[in-house]
């Protein structure tokens, strides 16, 4: 039995079908989305497509999702339209990436510095410190994405990074469970030898 709950375990193949493009997996997810459902946690599954696979697939999940029903009435707090927020983004990227936190930063830094920025201020501060989807919900998207990418080294460092934000091993390997399908076989195989 999968360490994921239902609901947990439909917004895992959400993603990973968006970031895929698998618009026939996105739509039947959303038609067969039980009552309740589609809720802010899938706005904000959605909302963080573009971090992994680009604002393209973004759009096009938007577009499929609300011909097939749309994602619901938002929250009253819900739009924040807020600035991207360093210090909370900082704090965010510490705990995930502990204790390499300062080398992967100097990656980013050296690529360019405007990236590490961005990385630091818009996808920690403003987007994957929102409200709405906990931090260990968020890191086990961000490992079923890295996992259908085959993007082994970030799998790495997110799975590492969802422990520490209070998933278990379990939910990690129920996310593998959960796209299986979608997922190709080498980039399974990898996952679960990282996972452990």
């Amino acid at each position: 039995m999968s360490g994921l709950s239902e609901r947990d375990r439909r917004l895992v193949r959400l993603f990973a079908a968006i970031v895929l493009g698998r618009w026939d997996e996105v739509e039947r997810l959303r038609r067969a989305a039980p009552p309740g459902e589609p809720d802010r946690a899938w706005r904000e599954t959605v909302l963080q497509v573009h971090v992994f696979a680009g604002f393209p697939r973004a759009v096009e999940a938007y577009a499929v999702l609300a011909a097939a029903g749309g994602l619901g009435k938002l929250d009253d707090d819900e739009v924040r339209n807020e600035p991207d927020k360093a210090e909370r983004g900082l704090a965010l990227f510490e705990r995930i990436y502990e204790p390499h936190a300062d080398a992967v930063r100097r990656i980013l830094r050296n690529g360019h510095p405007d990236f590490e920025s961005w990385i630091l201020g818009h996808a920690y501060g403003r987007l994957l410190s929102r409200p709405g989807l906990s931090p260990d919900r968020r890191e086990l998207l961000a490992v079923a994405a890295l996992t259908v990418l085959g993007q082994e080294r970030q799998l790495a460092s997110h799975a590492r990074g969802s422990l520490r934000c209070g998933a278990t091993r379990k939910e990690l390997l129920g996310v593998l469970e959960a796209i299986e399908d979608l997922a190709e076989p080498k980039h399974l195989d990898h996952a679960r030898a990282i996972i452990g």
